[in-house]
């Protein structure tokens, strides 16, 4: 994948923008507050991210993307809320709100999406949301760069 790490690459964010999809779907509408990218020195896209916005109605919203986490690999949103917790992981396939499991199924992203590309192809119309792009493109014209140790695949 080195691809991900060239000009034009979205290094971090590439997975992280799955993230930024379903934020800009649930919560109003948001901008960038701050950001910190770490980029390795070898490398033009970032290996992580630490991202501030803030929504339209008041609320505050982080994002933290690490390409070197370790362990078990996590890609889960947690919101907290005046009404308790809520946490989407594995992929999206399970949804705890405080602590408790209310709904789960097997992983079924790809299938869903290509069956969701079949569809709108087959309708002759187009589904697209730019904003996970724009906040993205936002993260790097506004957010700090640091120059972090080389990375190599």
């Amino acid at each position: 994948q080195d691809w991900i790490w060239q000009p034009g690459g979205f290094g971090v964010f590439d997975p992280g923008i799955n993230a930024l999809s379903i934020a800009t779907y649930i919560l109003p509408a948001m901008y960038i507050t701050s950001a910190v990218l770490d980029f390795p020195e070898n490398r033009d896209a970032p290996i992580a991210a630490q991202v501030a916005f803030h929504a339209a109605n008041g609320s505050d919203v982080t994002m933290d993307l690490d390409w070197l986490q370790t362990g078990p690999q996590s890609w889960d949103i947690l919101a907290d809320t005046d009404a308790g917790q809520m946490v989407l992981s594995g992929g999206g396939s399970k949804l705890a709100v405080d602590g408790r499991v209310v709904h789960e199924e097997p992983e079924a992203e790809y299938p869903m999406l290509y069956r969701r590309f079949a569809e709108i192809v087959h309708a002759g119309v187009s589904d697209v949301d730019l904003a996970p792009l724009q906040h993205v493109a936002d993260a790097f014209m506004l957010g700090k760069r640091n120059v972090v140790e080389a990375f190599f695949d």
